[in-house]
């Protein structure tokens, strides 16, 4: 092990709790050991996530949040026995790993409960409204301190809870943990004086109007989350750790607008001041461990930092906090472990809080300390498999249910809470099997083929592996990406599989009898009947090295378009971005704190945006697009970048033997393409 990381592997306290060392696996949700969006119960394939995380030297584990009201079927935590003790047969085991257990438990999430359309016509739709209320009533679920409207629709506005109701969460909040501490947990969790959930809403002046005891004074604000607490210590004594998950700062402007690193603006949410008195006044109240990052879902990049926020986004501020409290501080979010060593060396940090890096590579801390970080699978931020809720003009939650139910998948690692899907079988036939094309598809499948016993062979047309993902993580700020395309090619290395680089393969005759996998990707979509098509600049050109002008036009959004204009916005060039549909990144898949992001970044920079605009003719110097309405305007440019979208590129049809994966069968994102040739490699 490095020495600059040996702190993080020191053992420390939470009450009289030792954890054997400082990392952290804090909550997400869809890692749940009782269940998530259904029927509360002992959830196997959480306890297999969970228990595989605590044997790979995590020191303390917390699972994904519990509500202990749980949305789905209006059923309250502590009333069901059954689960209970079958955690507590589980939780000997655990044990053994040497690491503790905290469960999160939440009061839920208030106006921000993300809202799909379904939910908007089970809420509109009066009879349907009705009927659906014991198995989803939308009225209790978004409930908050003060009407407000949802964050992700307008059709499903948010009521003020009642001081019964709120008695009734405090009253489950203390049930709830002394069930779980008569099962053997360590600990838990509250949900969450952060992120802008229930308890959240509730201390942030731009949601909380109240006028009763819960509203008003500083003291008020507060009050839901110490009566928490307070009931907590009163049914498991004041011995039983409890830790707050907590926002340090909110980092908000407002309703549905966030705040940039490095941005000024005006608080609406806790401010820093208000923050140092918070946390003060929270552990006198009985908390023993504040785990904090920044934001809210207002501003949902400072929780679950996209690619482009900055490495270590919350870590100064919580550093900040730490002095003014005696419990232990953790910090979370995109942080570098590193970083969080050097920090808890210096006393400025207890504990250092990890959540996806998980999902990627369970296996990642016990790698780390073996000098293997070569082998760790990195998580690259994009969201696609854990947390990919995406929200766009005129739609809400855009998310499949398969996606709604199952959160925590990853999309670089398909094995990831699918085990019983996904999983490596020894095959009792080993057969050569041919891969037509060495980018990530490939790659995959080669790599999952020969874990099984295979003996794959990749033929690739160009001088390196990698294909279309050596350009999309080109950018500067896309050094997750770059450790991704490392982390194959080396498996390839390791694994000992042949390649065949600069080899175009135009018949596959040659290989008959053979099963082959062809991987050949996509190419991109152009329109040859714009005037002037021929001066436009592809995407993947550009990315891959094509010089460009000072001042550029991207035409497309999207989310490449967008990262495109981006990383020429960082570089200081003027940008300006085309797009035909109604806003930015209509595109799903693409969580909401990706997108944000990028549509509050171009608006802070002045970046000029022509929705609804298509392009009509390229001319020498200037671009010429059109509106909805026929309006057209000329755009002054140097160059012009086309993203325009991909079609598939296919070397032949699917059939017999053949199988084809990644973009050359549907053009998707990296989720789809690792998937399927996971799967495909899975039957051979």
């Amino acid at each position: 092990m490095k020495e600059s990381l040996k702190p993080l592997f020191t053992p420390w306290k939470i009450g009289n709790c030792e954890i054997k060392n400082r990392v952290v696996l804090t909550s997400m949700g869809g890692t749940n050991l009782l269940g998530w969006m259904e029927i509360n119960h002992f959830d196997k394939a959480g306890a297999e996530f969970i228990m595989e995380v605590a044997k790979n030297n995590c020191g303390l584990v917390l699972p994904g949040c519990q509500p202990v009201y749980n949305p789905m079927f209006g059923q309250w935590l502590y009333k069901k026995d059954s689960m209970f003790r079958d955690l507590a047969k589980w939780m000997p085991e655990f044990h053994k790993t040497g690491a503790k257990l905290f469960v999160q438990l939440t009061a839920g999430f208030g106006r921000s409960f993300t809202i799909s359309s379904m939910m908007e016509m089970l809420y509109t739709t009066p009879v349907v409204n009705v009927i659906s209320k014991p198995f989803m009533n939308l009225d209790k679920i978004t409930a908050t301190a003060s009407p407000a409207p949802n964050r992700w629709s307008d059709k499903v506005p948010s009521r003020a809870l009642t001081v019964d109701e709120i008695h009734e969460y405090v009253k489950a909040f203390g049930l709830s943990a002394k069930k779980l501490k008569e099962a053997g947990v360590d600990g838990v969790e509250v949900h969450a004086v952060h992120e802008g959930y229930l308890l959240d809403q509730f201390t942030l002046d731009y949601v909380n109007k109240r006028t009763d005891e819960y509203g008003g004074s500083f003291e008020n604000k507060y009050r839901f989350a110490v009566e928490i607490v307070q009931e907590i210590k009163k049914q498991c004594g004041d011995d039983f750790p409890v830790s707050l998950r907590y926002s340090v700062v909110s980092k908000t402007k407002g309703l549905r607008q966030g705040a940039l690193p490095g941005e000024e603006y005006t608080e609406v949410g806790r401010d820093m001041a208000e923050s140092e008195r918070a946390a003060k006044y929270l552990q006198d109240a009985g908390y023993d461990m504040l785990n904090c990052d920044n934001g809210t879902y207002d501003a949902w990049y400072w929780a679950h930092p996209p690619i482009y926020m900055p490495e270590n986004c919350n870590l100064e501020d919580v550093e900040h906090l730490k002095g003014f409290v005696d419990i232990p501080v953790v910090c979370a979010g995109r942080l570098d472990p590193e970083v969080a060593a050097k920090s808890i060396e210096e006393g400025k940090l207890d504990g250092a809080g990890f959540a996806r890096p998980f999902l990627a590579d369970r296996e990642w801390v016990t790698k780390l300390m073996n000098d293997k970080e070569e082998d760790i699978r990195p998580c690259i931020l994009c969201h696609n498999g854990c947390f990919n809720m995406c929200h766009y003009e005129g739609v809400p939650n855009d998310q499949s249910l398969g996606d709604s139910l199952h959160l925590a998948r990853c999309a670089v690692n398909a094995e990831t809470m699918q085990t019983e899907k996904h999983y490596i079988k020894k095959t009792s036939s080993p057969k050569k099997v041919i891969i037509i094309g060495g980018g990530i598809g490939g790659m995959e499948a080669a790599r999952v083929l020969k874990l099984r016993g295979h003996e794959p062979v990749i033929y690739e047309a160009s001088d390196k592996l990698g294909g279309t993902f050596i350009p999309a993580s080109a950018e500067s700020y896309k050094g997750k990406l770059r450790e991704l395309l490392s982390w194959y090619r080396t498996q390839m290395d390791k694994l000992g599989i042949e390649i065949h680089l600069n080899t175009r393969v135009e018949d596959l005759s040659q290989f008959g009898g053979l099963d082959i996998i062809v991987a050949t990707g996509s190419k991109a979509k152009i329109f040859k009947s714009i005037p002037g098509w021929e001066k436009l600049v592809e995407a993947c050109d550009f990315l891959n090295g094509k010089e460009v002008g000072e001042n550029v036009a991207v035409i497309g959004g999207g989310l490449t378009g967008c990262e495109i204009a981006y990383e020429l916005s960082l570089q200081g060039k003027q940008v300006s971005i085309v797009e035909m549909k109604n806003d930015l990144v209509a595109q799903t898949g693409v969580c909401l704190a990706n997108s944000s992001y990028l549509r509050e970044y171009f608006a802070l920079n002045k970046v000029p945006v022509y929705l609804n605009n298509k392009l009509k003719e390229v001319k020498d110097g200037e671009i010429v697009i059109v509106d909805n309405n026929g309006k057209e305007t000329t755009i002054k440019c140097d160059s012009v970048i086309s993203s325009l979208g991909y079609v598939s590129n296919p070397l032949c049809t699917e059939g017999g033997k053949v199988k084809l994966v990644g973009d050359c069968r549907e053009v998707g994102n990296l989720r789809t393409v690792i998937w399927r040739a996971y799967e495909v490699a899975m039957k051979i």
